[in-house]
């Protein structure tokens, strides 16, 4: 990627931002962010949340792995676990920015509350907003689960990888589920 008089910038303060998340799965709209964000700084770690009240369809270890892989072409980019408290892991990884991308004007009442309660629980990190791209406003990664567990055609929505692991995880749990209701089982 050639360095743009952003990535100057942001490699001349050196720059680390936090990229927290789900990503289950990660969607284009995920890779859109972390496509335009990368130039504009020395270090961008994509944190992938271990510990979160959502039901996901993939383990910590997975997100990580296949994020890993769809994010490999970006050198200043990495991809790592977390566990605890966002701001926790932001402090060890020495990060002063959090980014956090915006698809409509409903995210960002959610938004600004989370952004609020970090800054109270670390005053030396800010939060920074990136909108993403308005061919991508719609797509949430529940709503790809939802898709793809319904039979739907993901293609649009995600990198090829994510559509074969994400099939293929909406497949095996269909033949669990088959099997357990079959006659005899109990």
């Amino acid at each position: 990627m050639p360095a743009t008089s952003a990535h100057l910038w942001g490699s001349a303060l050196g720059i680390t931002v936090i990229y927290p998340g789900t990503f289950d799965p990660i969607t284009h709209g995920h890779t859109d962010i972390v496509g335009r964000a990368a130039p504009l700084f020395d270090r961008l770690i994509v944190a992938v949340a271990g510990s979160t009240a959502k039901n996901t369809v993939f383990s910590v270890d997975e997100r990580v792995e296949i994020a890993g892989a769809i994010l490999s072409q970006y050198k200043n980019v990495e991809v790592k676990r977390f566990d605890g408290l966002m701001v926790d892991f932001a402090r060890a990884n020495q990060a002063s920015l959090i980014l956090r991308g915006l698809r409509a004007v409903t995210d960002f009442e959610y938004e600004f509350q989370l952004a609020g309660m970090n800054r109270k629980l670390m005053p030396e990190a800010d939060t920074v907003f990136l909108p993403t791209s308005e061919k991508f406003t719609y797509i949430s990664s529940s709503l790809v689960r939802e898709i793809a567990a319904l039979g739907g055609d993901i293609s649009d929505f995600v990198h090829p990888h994510v559509k074969q692991v994400l099939m293929d995880r909406v497949s095996a749990r269909r033949a669990a589920a088959a099997a357990a209701a079959a006659p005899g089982k109990s």
